[in-house]
C-alpha cells in the first residue's frame, strides 16, 4: 500500500459493470456486447440508453429515451447570450466546459446520494438533459465564434443528423450522419481512463453533475487524452504529401518524438475502434467513387509505414487516428474534434457518475511524502 506508482498505473480505483476492455485480444465491450456488433447494428442513442440503465431498451423503451432526448435540446437563452461573450478564438473545449458548468447556474440540481427510486430517477434525467444539450452547446459555438445566431435543434432528427444540421444548417448527408453515429458509439465509453476517474472523484463528493462533466471536459481537453484527434490531422496536414511520409516517420523515431494516434496504454494490438474506423474510410472512399481528401492516403500510408517499424512493439493506430479525417469530410474543423468525443463521451461519463453514486464513497488516497522531516521554525531574523 505503500508503493508509489506513477500515473496509478494499474491500480484498481472502483468497481464496475459498464464496460469492459482486453488489450492483448484487442476487444471492447459495453454491458458485454463487444463494439464491433454496436457499431454495425446500434445507434448512438440506444447504446446511451444501454450504457445508462445496464440493458437493451425495448422498442417502447428507445423511442420514450428518444422524445426525451430531443425535448432537452434546446438550452435557454441566457446561455446562448453568455457564449457570445466568449472570445471568439476560444478553444472550443474551453467554451464547452466553461458552458456546461453555467448549465448549473441556470438548471440548478442536487444530488444527496440516498440511492433511492426517486434519486435514480433523478440521475437519469439529469442524465438525459446533458447529454442531448452537450451537442446543442458544440455546434451553437461553431456560429456564434463567427458572428452568426445559431441554428435552432430540429426533433424530428436522431442525434447525430440533428447535430450535423445544426453545425452545417442543412440535412446532413445520410452517409455522413451514419458515420458520425457510429463514431459516437466508439467514442461513448472506454472503462477508468483521466477523464473518467475524474468523474469518480468529483461525483464523490456530491458535486451538482455539471460540475462532474465540467471536470471531465477538462481532463478529456489535454493531448494525451481527447486531444490527439486533432493532433494527428495537423500531423498529417504537416506531412504534406505520401511520399513524404516514410521520412517523417523515421525521423519521428530517431528523435524519439510522439507520432500522434499511434498506441495506445490499454492495447497491445490494433484498437477495435481503429478497425470499425480504417473500415468506414473504405466504404467512404468506395461510395465518393475515389475522389477523396487527400489526407485519407496519406493517414493510409502513415499506418503502413507505423506497422512496419512499430508492429513488434505492440503499436497500432487507436481510435484517434481516423476520426479526425472523417470528422473533416463532414465540415468540422480540427478544433472542434475533441469537443464531439466529448459529447459521445458524456454517456460514459454518467453511467459511471451513476454507477459511483449508487455505492458511493468520497475518494480520499494517499501519498508518499517525500518533504523535510518535523523540524522547528525559524524566526525571519535569524534565518
Amino acid at each position: 500500500m505503500n508503493d508509489y506508482l506513477p500515473g496509478l498505473a494499474g491500480v484498481p480505483a472502483t468497481q464496475s459493470n459498464i464496460s469492459d476492455i482486453d488489450g492483448e485480444k484487442g476487444i471492447l465491450s459495453y454491458r458485454g456486447y463487444p463494439i464491433e456488433q454496436l457499431a454495425a447494428h446500434s445507434t448512438f442513442e440506444e447504446t446511451t440508453l444501454l450504457l445508462l440503465d445496464g440493458v437493451l431498451p425495448t422498442a417502447d423503451e428507445l423511442s420514450a429515451f428518444e422524445a426525451h432526448s430531443q425535448r432537452n435540446r434546446r438550452v435557454q437563452y441566457h446561455i446562448r447570450d453568455l457564449m457570445k461573450t466568449f472570445p471568439p478564438t476560444g478553444h472550443p473545449m474551453e467554451m464547452l466546459q466553461t458552458a456546461v458548468a453555467s448549465l448549473g447556474m441556470f438548471y440548478p440540481s442536487t444530488v444527496s446520494g440516498d440511492s433511492s427510486g426517486d434519486e435514480l430517477d433523478y440521475i437519469h434525467n439529469m442524465s438525459v438533459k446533458i447529454i442531448s444539450r452537450m451537442a446543442t452547446i458544440v455546434a451553437m459555438w461553431q456560429h456564434i465564434r463567427h458572428g452568426y445566431e445559431p441554428v435552432d435543434p430540429r426533433p424530428d432528427l436522431s442525434y447525430a443528423e440533428n447535430f450535423l444540421y445544426m453545425f452545417n444548417e442543412e440535412v446532413p448527408d445520410p452517409l455522413l450522419a451514419k458515420i458520425l453515429d457510429v463514431c459516437l458509439i466508439l467514442h461513448a465509453e472506454h472503462t477508468i481512463n483521466a477523464s473518467t476517474f475524474s468523474v469518480l472523484v468529483n461525483g464523490s463528493t456530491l458535486a451538482s453533475p455539471y460540475s462532474v462533466i465540467s471536470a471531465a471536459i477538462a481532463a478529456l481537453s489535454g493531448p494525451l487524452h481527447g486531444g490527439a484527434n486533432q493532433k494527428v490531422l495537423e500531423m498529417l496536414a504537416e506531412i504534406g504529401s505520401v511520399d513524404k511520409v516514410e521520412a517523417y516517420i523515421d525521423q519521428k523515431l530517431v528523435k524519439k518524438e510522439v507520432i500522434w494516434g499511434m498506441g495506445h496504454r490499454e492495447y497491445k494490438t490494433k484498437d477495435p475502434r481503429a478497425k470499425i474506423l480504417e473500415k468506414m474510410v473504405d466504404e467512404f472512399i468506395e461510395a465518393r467513387g475515389g475522389e477523396v481528401n487527400p489526407l485519407f492516403e496519406i493517414a493510409k500510408e502513415v499506418e503502413r509505414v507505423c506497422e512496419d517499424r512499430l508492429a513488434h512493439k505492440g503499436v497500432y493506430p487507436n481510435v484517434d487516428f481516423y476520426s479526425g479525417i472523417l470528422y473533416s469530410e463532414m465540415g468540422i474543423p480540427a478544433d472542434q474534434f475533441t469537443a464531439i468525443f466529448a459529447i459521445a463521451r458524456s454517456a460514459g461519463w454518467l453511467a459511471h457518475w451513476r454507477e459511483q453514486l449508487v455505492d458511493n464513497r468520497i475518494f480520499r488516497p494517499t501519498q508518499v511524502y517525500t518533504g523535510e522531516p518535523v523540524r522547528d521554525y525559524v524566526p525571519v531574523d535569524k534565518r
